[in-house]
């Protein structure tokens, strides 16, 4: 895990200085697992009030752009951030909006594939699959 020390150096490294605001928000980002800017925004105004969510935005761009955090699209919405280490797949339920993590190797299969026909490298870390949970599945069989 990226400690304030740690993040202190990598923005040290690239010329950037590091301030509360950013630690603030790499702290939400950990605290909350998976969030939206909005969410990160109400976790750091918590404890800095005068934080707006343009800074939110501002710096998770920064974040993410280091490799600090990565950000997901889970659906329509704003997109999802977590911290770097946490890597896996998100299955989406367009019926009821629940979200299920999967580890990425399972889509190893896919990934050589792609690698071999198309000579495409899928991140698989970054991604979000659509589709019908097993309970809402289930509600439709029991209905018809």
């Amino acid at each position: 895990m990226e400690t304030a020390r740690g993040l202190r150096k990598t923005l040290h490294e690239r010329g950037m200085r590091m301030t509360p605001q950013r630690q603030l928000v790499l702290d939400a980002v950990r605290s909350l697992g998976h969030a939206t800017p909005e969410q990160i925004c109400q976790r750091v105004q918590e404890t800095a009030p005068t934080v707006n969510i343009t800074t939110i935005y501002r710096t998770l761009d920064l974040l993410d752009r280091l490799g600090l955090v990565r950000h997901t699209h889970l659906g329509h919405g704003a997109p999802s951030y977590s911290v770097d280490e946490h890597q896996h797949v998100h299955l989406v339920c367009h019926v009821c909006g629940r979200i299920d993590e999967i580890p990425c190797e399972l889509l190893d299969p896919l990934v050589g594939t792609l690698r071999e026909r198309d000579g495409f490298e899928l991140d698989a870390s970054h991604l979000a699959l659509s589709g019908t949970c097993r309970d809402c599945l289930k509600q439709e069989q029991e209905t018809e």
